[in-house]
């Protein structure tokens, strides 16, 4: 009997599709995101960016991972009033799995707007400091930190020398902090030919994402996007200040191209569930699964696209998500 190459060719093809499939199941068993070392707590550094170019300064805090082998590196922008203190939760996890977590604070943009104003004012205060100026200064932060950084780890005598890997850098943030994430990995300003991104950057996370104001077609501004996203958002996710509304958040997934984009619509969540405790206004009890899940995808996603781990790619493109999210709860990527 006589078999044709391509019989066997086909063959072949068949059994490795099949050796594959076997393997990603095996690594997507076994792969828990949330999985951390036992009574983990992460070193810490409190530390000052000058940016010489500016006369500006830039507080971060680093979560710093137990091995001292080169680590990839996560940085982290804090909402409009916050501070790099903000979201510890994240911070610990994320060191805690082998990343280094950099927690930025924008001056002009952060605690400072309110802590020493009256309370009937400090709405106001907040309001004033959500302008074009404050996006500016911290889309001029977030090169200013990485250009610190990869001269830290390249320089001797310091905590963080040969530590960071810096061909592998995500970028995250929340609120206005992911407005800032936004612009710097992809999203293209609606007017004027100007482009934030830094392609140091290789993947992207926002909580509590937003579509552009005005006349700007959202397909537009996100259209354009190469790197890996994924946006987190809530079925009440919205914000007194700004005016982003649960529409114009789940604006930003459906204008993006497809490829490497994933969504989380948590049920229920407000604005303060990507957060580490409820704000004034807050209507709705905190749902602990909510935290679970944020750190469960993030890591997933930060382990596929930084990392390239198979079995996070697994995980996250199969069951793993629907395993922890709740019935009402909505998951998708494209």
């Amino acid at each position: 009997m006589k078999v044709s190459s391509n019989a066997v060719s086909a063959s072949l093809f068949a059994l490795i599709l099949t050796l594959y499939a076997v393997w990603a199941a095996a690594q997507n068993s076994s792969y828990n995101p949330l999985a951390v070392p036992i009574q983990f707590k992460a070193e810490t550094l409190d530390l000052t960016v000058h940016d010489e170019a500016r006369g500006r300064d830039i507080p971060i805090l680093i979560y710093l991972p137990a091995e001292k082998t080169p680590a990839p590196v996560v940085l982290f922008s804090h909402g409009l009033g916050g501070s790099r203190q903000g979201s510890a939760y994240l911070g610990e996890h994320w060191a805690a799995r082998g990343y280094v977590a950099v927690f930025l604070q924008h001056q002009g943009s952060d605690e400072s707007v309110w802590k020493d104003v009256p309370k009937a004012r400090r709405m106001h205060a907040l309001r004033k400091a959500a302008n074009l100026r404050n996006t500016l200064l911290r889309l001029e932060d977030m090169p200013a930190v990485l250009n610190q950084l990869e001269r830290w780890n390249s320089s001797s005598g310091n905590p963080l020398t040969g530590r960071l890997d810096m061909s592998r850098v995500g970028m995250s943030g929340h609120s206005f902090g992911a407005v800032t994430t936004q612009l710097v990995s992809g999203q293209r300003p609606c007017r004027g030919n100007l482009d934030f991104t830094d392609g140091r950057i290789k993947a992207a996370i926002m909580f509590s994402p937003s579509s552009p104001k005005g006349e700007c077609d959202p397909r537009t501004a996100f259209g354009g996007v190469k790197i890996p996203w994924m946006v987190m958002t809530g079925t009440k996710d919205e914000a007194p200040i700004g005016g982003a509304t649960v529409a114009s958040r789940l604006a930003v997934f459906d204008s993006l191209p497809p490829g490497r984009k994933y969504e989380v619509v948590l049920y229920d969540a407000e604005h303060s569930a990507f957060t580490d405790r409820a704000l004034p206004g807050d209507r709705e009890p905190r749902n602990p699964n909510h935290h679970k899940v944020i750190l469960a995808l993030s890591t997933a996603f930060w382990d596929a696209y930084l990392r390239d781990d198979g079995g996070a790619k697994a995980w996250l493109d199969g069951a793993g998500p629907a395993s922890l999210l709740e019935p009402k709860d909505q998951w998708q990527k494209k």
